[in-house]
C-alpha cells in the first residue's frame, strides 16, 4: 500500500489537527518523498515512517509538536537540514538502516537542539573509527548514541516508561482483576453453600434409608423368632399328643 492511502486509512476521517500519532510503516512512497502528510498535522507528536523507500525528506510538512520521528529501513543519506526546519522540537531520531556514511552527512543535525536520543545503527558511517566520540563531539545536545550514552549506560526504555506514566490505568487494572476474583469467589461461596445444602440433603436422605433398611432388618428377625417359636409350639404339641397316646395305651 502506498504512504499517501495509509495515511488516509490511519487518519479514519478525523480531523488532522488533531492527530497526535501517526505510524505508516511500510507505506511506500511512490516518489521517494514524503507523501500525504501536511502543514495540518499541527498537533502530531510521534512520526513513523519505517520502510517507506525515502531517500529525501524535502517535502516533510512542518510539525511543531513533532518530537519522535522513525525513519529506519529507508534510503536517506543526509541533507536533514529539513527536520531542524519543519521539526524544531525533535527529541528522538531513528535513522538506522540508512545509508549515512560519513559525519558530514549527520552535520545538519547540530541546529536540533532539542535532540537527545540519535539512532544510526546498521549504517555505514558505524565502522569509521572513533565513530561514537566522533558523533558526540559533533552533536554534543545528544546523550543516548544507538541506545547508550559516552559511559555506555543504556538508554531508558521509553515504553516501560510510558507503561510508569499509564500507572494509574495500570492500578485500575489491577483493581478490576482483583474485583474479578472477588466474584469468582463470591460465586464459589454461592456454589459451595448449595454443595453444603446438596450435602445435607444427601447426607439426610441416607440417614433415612439406613433406617428405614434397619427397620426392615429388625422386622425380618422378628418375623424369623416369630418362625422359630411357631415351629416349638408346633412340636410342642405334637410332643404332647404323642405323650397322651402312650397314656392311652
Amino acid at each position: 500500500m502506498d504512504m499517501k492511502k495509509m495515511i488516509m486509512l490511519e487518519l479514519r476521517n478525523r480531523d488532522p489537527a488533531k492527530v497526535a500519532e501517526m505510524v505508516v510503516d511500510n507505506g511506500l512512497s511512490q516518489s521517494g518523498e514524503v507523501e500525504g502528510l501536511s502543514d495540518k498535522f499541527v498537533e502530531l507528536e510521534f512520526l513513523s515512517m519505517k520502510n517507506g523507500g525515502l531517500n529525501s525528506l524535502a517535502k516533510l510538512p512542518s510539525l511543531p509538536k513533532l518530537r519522535k520521528l522513525e525513519l529506519s529501513k529507508n534510503n536517506l543519506s543526509g541533507s536533514f537540514e529539513t527536520l531542524s526546519e519543519k521539526c524544531p522540537n525533535l527529541i528522538y531520531l531513528n535513522l538506522s538502516n540508512n545509508k549515512i556514511k560519513d559525519l558530514s552527512n549527520v552535520e545538519a543535525l547540530q541546529n536540533l537542539k532539542s535532540l537527545q536520543s540519535l539512532n544510526l545503527l546498521n549504517c555505514e558511517i558505524t565502522s569509521l573509527k572513533d565513530y561514537r566520540d566522533s558523533v558526540f563531539e559533533l552533536l554534543p545536545q545528544v546523550t543516548y548514541l544507538d541506545g547508550f550514552d559516552q559511559e555506555e549506560n543504556e538508554a531508558p526504555d521509553s515504553e516501560a516508561d510510558d507503561e510508569d506514566e499509564d500507572g494509574e490505568d495500570g492500578v485500575g487494572l489491577t483493581g478490576d482483576y482483583d474485583d474479578e476474583d472477588d466474584e469468582d469467589e463470591d460465586e464459589d461461596d454461592e456454589d459451595d453453600d448449595e454443595g453444603g445444602e446438596v450435602g445435607l440433603t444427601v447426607g439426610w436422605k441416607r440417614a433415612t434409608q439406613q433406617d428405614e433398611d434397619d427397620e426392615d432388618d429388625e422386622d425380618e428377625e422378628e418375623d424369623e423368632r416369630a418362625d422359630v417359636q411357631g415351629q416349638k409350639r408346633k412340636r410342642d404339641a405334637e410332643d404332647d399328643g404323642e405323650d397322651d397316646e402312650d397314656d392311652d395305651d
